[in-house]
C-alpha cells in the first residue's frame, strides 16, 4: 500500500487547489497516469501516479486547498484490494485532520481563494488565445461545464479579460519570491567561459542537410546535450541540496520558457543524458508549446536536478542566473556573436559563445565549477561526440 501526497511542484510551493479527480476509488492505475489536476500559481497542472495498483478512498474533496505533503488517497496493490485490506491507522488519523480542518472552514466560512470553474481544456486554450475572462462565461454543458460554443458566444459580445487576472502575474509572483529567497539563502558563486562555436555550427548545418526541414536540430540541443554530458563527467553540480549534498542519478534538465505575456516557467526535460539530439529536439518541440499553454505535468515541475537558461535569441551575451533551489546549478547561455579570437597563433572572427555557471557554494566550489565548464567547453569544440 502506498500513501499518495500532494507533490512540492516547486521550492516556492506551499498549497494547491484540488480541482478535479480523473479517477474514483476502485479504479486501476499504472505509472504515469493522470489521476487529478491541481491549481497552482503556475497554472493548471496534471497530476501523475507513480504507482501500480487499485485507488483507493479519495480523501480530499474538489476544491480544497490541500498543503503539499497531505495525504490525498493511497493507491493498493490487486492482492491487497481483492483481500479488503483497509488503510492503517496513520491514514486514518490524516483523514481526521483533513476533515477538521475542512469542517472549521465551513463553520468559520473561509472559503478557497480561488472558485472551480468547469470548462473544457479546449474552451480555456480558446479563451486564452482571444483574452476571455473564464469566469465571467456562463457555462451550457454538464454540471454548468464552459464549452468551446459559450467562448465563442462570450467572444462575440466583447468580454475581456482583465489584465490583471492574467495566469503570467501569479507567476511571475511565484517565481520572484523563489528567487529572492534564493538569492538571500543560498551563497552563489560565478564562472563563465567562451568557447569557439565553428566547429559546432558547422557540423549542425551538414547533419540538417540529411533532415526535412520540420526535423531539423536547432543549435540549443547541442547546448543542452552537453551540458548533459559534462553533468556525467562531474556530477556534483546534478544535485539537490537538502542539508547537504544529494546526487541524482538521473539527468532531468530544467529548461526556462519565457511566456508571451511575460514570466518565465520551467519545465524539466527528462533523462537528457540518455536522449539522442533528435530525440531531445522532439522533447523541446513538445515541452514548449505545453509550458506556454500551462498544460504540464507535475513531474517537468519538480523533477529538474539542474537549470539551463539560454538567451540565444537576444543581444545578451552573458547571462547570470539565480539558482532554483533545491537545485546546486544553473547554466546561462548568452547569443552566439562574431568575436576576435586567437589560436596557435593566428588571429581571425570566430562565432563565440559565453556560457556562465551559477553555483551553490555549500555544495561545491571553484574547482568542481571549473571542471564542469572545461568538459562542457570540450563537448561544443567536438560535436560529433554529442
Amino acid at each position: 500500500m502506498v500513501e499518495f501526497r500532494m507533490p512540492s511542484l516547486g521550492a516556492d510551493m506551499e498549497s494547491g487547489f484540488l480541482r478535479e479527480w480523473h479517477v474514483k476509488t476502485g479504479d486501476p492505475v499504472r505509472r504515469g497516469d493522470i489521476i487529478a489536476e491541481v491549481e497552482t500559481q503556475k497554472g493548471i497542472i496534471d497530476i501523475e501516479v507513480f504507482d501500480e495498483g487499485i485507488v483507493g478512498e479519495l480523501l480530499i474533496k474538489v476544491d480544497d486547498k490541500v498543503p503539499v505533503g497531505t495525504l490525498m488517497t493511497y493507491i493498493l496493490s490487486p492482492e491487497e484490494a481483492k483481500a479488503g485490506i483497509q488503510p492503517p491507522p496513520v491514514a486514518e488519523e490524516k483523514v481526521k485532520i483533513v476533515q477538521a480542518i475542512r469542517s472549521t472552514a465551513e463553520k468559520t466560512g473561509i472559503v478557497p481563494e480561488v472558485h472551480h470553474i468547469r470548462a473544457s481544456p479546449l474552451a480555456r486554450k480558446i479563451a486564452e488565445e482571444k483574452g476571455i475572462d473564464i469566469s465571467t462565461v456562463k457555462g451550457s454543458g454538464p454540471d454548468g461545464a464552459i464549452t468551446r460554443a459559450d467562448i465563442e458566444i462570450a467572444a462575440q459580445s466583447g468580454v475581456q479579460a482583465p489584465a490583471e487576472k492574467t495566469a503570467n502575474d501569479s507567476i511571475r509572483m511565484a517565481v520572484a519570491a523563489a528567487m529572492s529567497k534564493s538569492n538571500r539563502e543560498v551563497p552563489h558563486y560565478y564562472l563563465q567561459t567562451k568557447v569557439d562555436m565553428s566547429r559546432a555550427l558547422a557540423w549542425l548545418a551538414e547533419a540538417n542537410k540529411q533532415r526535412p526541414v520540420k526535423d531539423r536540430l536547432l543549435p540549443v540541443v547541442l547546448l543542452i546535450k552537453a551540458v548533459a554530458k559534462a553533468l556525467a563527467d562531474v556530477p556534483d553540480l546534478n544535485a539537490w541540496w537538502d542539508n547537504g549534498l544529494h546526487r541524482k542519478q538521473d539527468i532531468h534538465i530544467g529548461f526556462v520558457v519565457s511566456l508571451r505575456n511575460g514570466g518565465i516557467i520551467v519545465p524539466a526535460i527528462h533523462d537528457t543524458g540518455k536522449k539522442t539530439l533528435d530525440e531531445l529536439m522532439k522533447s523541446l518541440s513538445d515541452i514548449i508549446p505545453r509550458a506556454r499553454a500551462l498544460k504540464l505535468r507535475s513531474s517537468e515541475l519538480a523533477d529538474s536536478t539542474i537549470t539551463i537558461t539560454s538567451l540565444g535569441e537576444g543581444a545578451v551575451e552573458t547571462v547570470y542566473g539565480i539558482i532554483y533551489p533545491p537545485q546546486v546549478a544553473l547554466v546561462g547561455f548568452g547569443g552566439i556573436t562574431e568575436e576576435p579570437w586567437a589560436e596557435n597563433g593566428m588571429l581571425g572572427i570566430r562565432p563565440v559563445l559565453t556560457v556562465s555557471l551559477s553555483a551553490d557554494h555549500r555544495a561545491t566550489d571553484g574547482s568542481t565549477g571549473s571542471a564542469f565548464l572545461t568538459a562542457l567547453k570540450n563537448y561544443l569544440k567536438k560535436p560529433e561526440q554529442l
